[in-house]
């Protein structure tokens, strides 16, 4: 009987550190999501928006993924549409974002990285 009982104890011991382990590897970190957002902000649709080249010029994603141009029509959420104000509002975010994550605040920095990434909008 000793031995029956302690097999469900070792599998659940065993399932629970397979959970926590994987818990890290699944989220991103903040530093990243900084990074896209720049890049974003830093895009050739961010310029469009803003009518300025930002500094160092327009970047790319240069992902497989990213599409040849924006989609055609209009966001179906119209609280969503890009503006030049809304552009250096991310961008100072971002920069309040790169200070608390410097800081070991990775929950604030999230929180500020969803607000810049509200205030720019849908960007073509």
């Amino acid at each position: 009987m000793r031995i029956s009982a302690l097999i469900p104890a070792a599998l659940a011991a065993s399932t629970a550190l397979a959970t926590l382990a994987a818990g890290p590897a699944l989220a991103t970190s903040c530093a990243e999501e900084i990074s896209t957002l720049e890049r974003r902000l830093d895009s050739a649709g961010a310029e469009k928006v803003t009518g300025k080249e930002p500094p160092g010029g327009p970047t790319s994603s240069h992902s497989d993924k990213a599409l040849a141009q924006p989609p055609g029509g209009k966001p179906s959420d119209p609280s969503v549409k890009p503006s030049a104000s809304g552009v250096q509002e991310a961008r100072d975010l971002v920069q309040k974002a790169k200070a608390e994550e410097k800081a070991g605040n990775a929950e604030g920095c999230r929180n500020t990285i969803m607000k810049a990434k509200e205030k720019a909008g849908a960007l073509p």
